[in-house]
């Protein structure tokens, strides 16, 4: 193997390495991150499972002392049926029970006396009788109480910022009919859920069978409606999660975890994620009273340990990675090295690596062009990314379909009928076609290779297509400038053999003029020849102006200024045929090469030409700015016009042609203005819609780009 294709593999390989390496490096972060979501998930799961164990603990230690609390009541009643009526007896029979139960919240002991019509209310160590008229509040309600040794539970009540539980039994004496106690719900389950801590700030609150908040770090809530209270707190934000959780699961007595949105936590406003895990707690089975204990968590304490972890393992895979790409360059190093040292002894395998090279070249997708691989029936059997992407698919897709997938019906069959004889005659063809897309028209030169296998025989036939459009549009615009500049030419010795007998025709008729009367018929006929013959010599020096070498000298012009002169001309006829104008230029314009006059003539022909195409009225844009790396100064002249069609726009700048009716243009302003740009060293092209579209609106577009004047400052495109 000689030297330089030695190099060129060398240096293909370090590229196909590196490109490797590059690939590694980005699955492994994709798979990082992907690895990363799917660990939070994870850990969100996990610390809401552990945060359903915490729920369960309450739930237990609550339900736990509710029945502690009604095993103490039915002591209580059994002491007090064996005793004396009197309140100091009671008083004294109570005391030990109050002491025990005080500590879980108890706020007070209730006996009463229907007989005598008192209410027995114990206080810790200061027995008091309050009469049932005054405090009507304080009885239980008789017809709830069961016959038997059974205690009754209440629904929480509300008395004044505080919220009560009453656990009510029968009494068997013979003047007293049951006993109470009245249990403070701050009192009992604030133990509960004081020191719940769920991660860091993570908290503990209980809601009753009736969506009510009966302990919440938030004191203000507690008593409300759960609903109501976060609705009233927040009204912007959407409760719909919590509000879902709460109603069709907690308050049915259900246990499970979730995730909702909050505006706030401990202190910390806007929109936060938290997670959620609930159990019922079973306050009494008759008649039956469920509450629902719920602990919840913010999902930021959650993610910023996850990620932590994350960004520490990325740091690990990057440097192993590192390591990795160090040690397979170094390995690459001195493979390199040995590599030429024993190049001399491959060079009986010289045919199959060659051989090699050229599968390989051959199966390089190019980013800029078409490469796709047609069977002998024209379908698809290989297709870049390139043409996949340009034509809204993937490759896997468009592989086994047919070539009509992506063409029209004629370039497909137009490609089969290449590939047909491709097959037949073992030789590449070439072919250019046109493509018709949603802006316009695309060209493609495209050329048919035999693929063929290592026994010789036709497997497949590859296409490799360029788009060449701007080469197209090239070549039309260079035949254009030459035709425009044959009939400049023709236009110039056409001119110059009319001039002279038009001349002729123009001196006679003006003796003849002379010798006539001015009111007499004679005279008219004479006038309207000689009217005739001033058109014609205008349509001579249009030509004649059009194909002159600039012997005039040119100044330098300011182009916003020229602009501003014509406008000052055209602005009320403008104004007057509805088109409302508008003016973009450009500030500190450079000056360039050029005439005022005949430039002002230019543009006074392009707007014209613009207030023509919109004889309903619309929108004229005049705008100025430099291009060409500052080289150049630009105008361009926007109309929302009836616009050019495709097939006579090559023709606007040839001598006479006009699309306007008969009598109302000659079809020389196109034909003179591309004469003045040219002889100035400028260029003047076209754009124009006649069906808007969603990259490109209805209407037409002349730019005027003319050279800055030498030795002026060099100036930069503002971006």
């Amino acid at each position: 193997m000689d030297q330089p294709k030695g190099a060129g593999f060398r240096k293909r390989l370090i590229v196909g390495v590196v490109v490797a390496a590059l690939a590694i490096l980005a699955a492994g972060t994709l798979l990082n991150v992907r690895f990363g979501r799917a660990a939070l998930q994870v850990a969100k799961d996990q610390f809401n499972e552990e945060q359903l164990v915490v729920s369960r603990n309450v739930k237990y230690w609550v339900e736990r002392q509710i029945v502690f609390l009604s095993q103490e009541l039915l002591l209580a009643a059994k002491q007090i049926e064996g005793s004396a009526p009197q309140a100091e007896a009671v008083h004294t029979l109570l005391e030990p029970c109050f002491q025990r139960v005080m500590e879980l919240g108890v706020a007070k002991i209730e006996i009463t006396q229907a007989e005598r019509g008192l209410a027995y209310v114990h206080y810790p160590n200061r027995p008091m009788v309050v009469d049932i008229a005054h405090a009507p509040g304080l009885l239980p309600a008789q017809a709830s109480l069961p016959d038997g040794p059974a205690v009754v539970i209440s629904d929480p009540t509300i008395d004044g910022s505080d919220m009560y539980l009453k656990l009510s039994a029968p009494l068997v004496h013979a003047s007293l009919d049951s006993i109470a106690f009245h249990l403070n719900l701050s009192w009992f389950l604030g133990p509960f859920l004081k020191h719940i801590r769920s991660g860091k700030t993570g908290y503990a609150w209980i809601i009753d069978g009736q969506g009510r908040f009966l302990c919440h770090p938030h004191a203000a809530f507690i008593g409300k409606s759960a609903f109501e209270a976060r609705q009233e707190r927040d009204p912007g934000v959407s409760h719909v999660l919590i509000n879902t959780i709460q109603r069709e699961r907690m308050l049915k007595g259900r246990e499970g975890t979730g995730s909702y949105e909050a505006a706030w936590h401990r202190g910390i406003t806007g929109k936060i994620e938290k997670l959620i895990a609930y159990s019922p707690i079973t306050v009494s089975t008759v008649p039956p009273q469920n509450w629902s204990v719920a602990v919840v968590a913010p999902v930021y304490e959650i993610e910023e340990a996850v990620r932590k972890i994350h960004r520490w393992r990325a740091m690990l895979q990057a440097l192993v990675m590192l390591v990795v790409v160090a040690g397979g360059g170094a390995l690459l190093f001195f493979e390199m090295r040995w590599s030429r040292l024993l190049e001399k002894t491959v060079q009986a395998r010289t045919a199959a690596l060659k051989r090699s090279e050229e599968n390989y070249r051959s199966l390089v997708e190019s980013a800029e062009d078409f490469i796709f691989t047609l069977d002998g029936q024209g379908n698809l059997l290989s297709v870049n990314s390139f043409t996949a992407n340009f034509f809204g698919g993937r490759p896997e897709e468009l592989t086994g379909r047919g070539v009509d997938l992506l063409f029209s019906k004629e370039v497909a069959a137009r490609q089969v009928k290449i590939a047909s004889r491709v097959f037949e005659s073992g030789k590449s063809v070439r072919d250019e076609f046109e493509l018709r897309m949603g802006t316009g028209e695309i060209w493609i030169s495209a050329n048919f290779m035999p693929l063929k296998s290592e026994t010789g025989q036709m497997g497949a036939v590859l296409c490799i297509a360029r788009d060449i459009t701007e080469n197209k549009k090239l070549e039309r615009y260079l035949i254009n400038t030459e035709k425009l500049a044959s009939l400049g030419t023709l236009a110039a010795g056409v001119a110059h053999e009319i001039n002279n007998p038009l001349g002729v025709i123009l001196g006679f008729c003006d003796l003849l003029v002379r010798r006539k009367e001015p009111c007499s018929q004679e005279y008219e006929d004479l006038k309207i020849i000689e009217r005739q013959g001033m058109h014609c010599k205008q349509i001579v020096e249009n030509l004649l102006s059009f194909a002159r070498v600039g012997r005039e000298t040119t100044n330098e012009t300011d182009l916003n200024a020229c602009l501003q002169e014509i406008i000052k001309v055209v602005f009320h006829s403008l104004e007057m045929k509805g088109i409302e104008l508008r003016t973009e230029f450009a500030e500190s314009l450079p000056k360039v090469n050029g005439d005022d006059r005949q430039l002002q003539q230019v543009f006074l022909n392009l707007i014209n030409n613009a207030a023509a195409a919109m004889p309903e009225g619309g929108v004229l844009c005049i705008r100025t700015g430099v291009a060409g790396g500052g080289k150049k100064v630009a105008v361009q002249v926007q109309d929302q016009g009836i616009g050019i069609e495709a097939e006579i726009l090559d023709h606007i700048f040839e001598p006479f042609f006009t699309t306007k009716p008969e009598g109302e243009g000659t079809g020389l302003g196109l034909f003179v203005s591309y004469g003045i740009i040219n002889k100035f060293g400028g260029s003047i092209c076209c754009e124009s819609q006649t069906q808007p579209t969603r990259e490109k609106p209805k209407g037409t577009i002349f730019t005027v780009k003319l050279p800055v004047r030498t030795g002026e400052e060099k100036w930069r495109v503002e971006s």
